[in-house]
Order: structure tokens, then sequence, then C-alpha cells
């Protein structure tokens, strides 16, 4: 239920707001223990992956770091990598 949920801190490109808001639907997902919420609870639920997609945004904006950017494409690669050895072919 939680794959989409990934660091988004500290990349070249920086994480785009389609990212963000995957993260946060996820999150809701997750802690509401619905993948599909009701139709009295959806509103609400889309609501909560707004506010939190802002708050991530918000953070991921402010946040500093000394180390340089990690290249998207290279932790791809290192993922598949240990999938590899972790699954086989």
């Amino acid at each position: 239920m939680c794959r989409n949920i990934r660091t988004l801190f500290n990349f070249e490109p920086p994480a785009t707001d389609e990212e963000i808001y995957a993260s946060a639907l996820q999150y809701v997902r997750k802690v509401s223990g619905s993948n599909t919420p009701s139709k009295a609870n959806e509103a609400l639920f889309y609501e909560s992956v707004d506010k939190i997609s802002n708050q991530i945004r918000y953070l991921l904006d402010h946040m500093t770091t000394l180390s340089t950017p990690k290249n998207r494409e290279e932790e791809r690669e290192k993922a598949r990598e240990r999938n590899l050895k972790r699954f086989g072919s």
C-alpha cells in the first residue's frame, strides 16, 4: 500500500508536485486504512491529501543540507540492482 512513499528530499531535479501528491495519497490511505474512501468520507479524505501535499512541499522547500543532490537515475539503477539480487531475474 505504501509503494509511492519515497525519499523526496535532496534530488536533482527536485521532487515534482505529482510525486509529492502520490506520496501524500499513499500516506492517507495507510493511515485511514482505506484505499478508496466512502462517499461520506471522500471530501475529507482528499482534503487531507491536499493539506499533507502542501506540508510536504513546504518541508522540502525549506530543508537544507550540505550534501550534494542525488541523481534520480543513479538511485533507480541501484534499486534495480538490489531487486535483482533479492528476487533474481
